[in-house]
């Protein structure tokens, strides 16, 4: 049976809009001439596209069109509080691309954007060149994939090769490039290097099926994450966010299991815990978007303007969490968000 977008929506990236400013730039060029069959709109300003009143987010995100486009003004920001920093001073991220191609329902970028399009900003040298500048004066963690998954859409863009190979030879600097994509052939042609940490996002099979739509498996992205490993790439995993359903604790046990009966514990270079949280704005959009969605729906609690899990869940979830990964991870190479610190468990 054919989807429901299948038989109504347009292919993605049926429309490319491009900035005048950048429509000789070569990376446009590039993107172009991979989309030739695309119908492309010459544009002031991606705001014109990306910004404009009455758009449904939801819908567009079953035909999403690429917007190309220069991103002007601040270029790196702080490392949200919301966010793991793994003990880095200097933790940033930086977004080079806005929203996903993944349609997760618990995902921010539905509250933080209007569209459910892509923009893709293509003056990379310009992140470069403030990278360079902040690396002038002080040691930087940067995270290149943090408001959308770069590497999901590594074959059209290609921006995490060519964040790799700006870093090559960068004293103080490190990245991490945050994803759930399962691309094995990108750890096949890439090589590794001990200033890139590959950050991949495990959820138990359960909550992908219900909640993460158009991800990989669960097995597809252990698949992947262990062969990166073997490979010597620096392996984060991160099970973050936990979400709250039937049965949790037996599909995170079960997780946990799976994953550490294919991927041998000393190849991993750390890992990560959280419980689903979100800004307060965000989520009253999300909540406006997807009525019907439990996950956006779930009654949180308002903790300092972050939505999250009563404090005696969230303790119990991450708590269980932990136990179950310190038998496999030693406590200092387990992280926690919010009120818990890095410890052992």
């Amino acid at each position: 049976m054919k989807s429901f977008a299948n038989d109504y929506y347009s292919p993605f990236f049926s429309h490319i809009y491009v900035e005048e400013a950048v429509k000789g730039h070569r990376r446009t060029k590039r993107i172009l001439e991979r989309f030739s069959n695309a119908t492309v709109i010459e544009i002031a300003h991606y705001k014109d596209v990306f910004c404009r009143k009455g758009q449904d987010a939801i819908r567009q995100g079953n035909s999403q069109k690429l917007v190309l486009a220069a991103k002007r003004g601040t270029l790196i920001y702080p490392g949200a509080a919301v966010c793991h920093d793994f003990g880095n001073k200097h933790f940033y991220y930086t977004s080079c691309m806005m929203n996903c191609i993944y349609g997760c329902e618990y995902c921010y970028l539905k509250g933080m954007y209007p569209s459910g399009n892509i923009v893709l900003f293509v003056n990379l040298e310009d992140y470069f060149e403030e990278t360079e500048r902040m690396l002038s004066n002080h040691p930087v963690y940067l995270c290149v994939s943090y408001d959308t998954d770069l590497l999901a859409l590594e074959p059209v863009a290609g921006y995490v090769a060519e964040w790799v190979r700006f870093a090559q030879g960068k004293q103080d600097f490190h990245m991490e490039v945050r994803t759930k994509c399962a691309d094995r052939t990108f750890f096949g042609r890439a090589d590794p290097t001990s200033f890139v940490v590959y950050a991949f996002t495990l959820s138990p099979q359960a909550v992908i099926g219900a909640y993460e739509h158009g991800t990989p498996s669960l097995a597809q992205r252990i698949a992947c994450a262990k062969e990166a490993a073997q490979k010597g790439f620096a392996v984060r995993l991160c099970f973050d966010p936990m979400i709250y359903i039937p049965g949790w604790k037996e599909e995170y046990a079960a997780m946990v299991d799976q994953v550490f009966g294919q991927i041998p514990a000393e190849s991993v270079k750390d890992a990560s815990i959280g419980s689903f949280r979100v800004p307060q704005d965000y989520l009253k959009k999300m909540r406006r978007q997807e009525p019907g969605s439990a996950v956006a729906q779930f009654p949180y609690q308002n903790i300092g303007g972050v939505y999250q899990y009563p404090k005696a869940l969230s303790g119990k979830m991450e708590g269980f969490l932990a136990e179950r990964l310190n038998k496999w991870l030693p406590g200092r190479k387990v992280f926690f968000w919010g009120d818990f610190s890095q410890r052992d468990v």
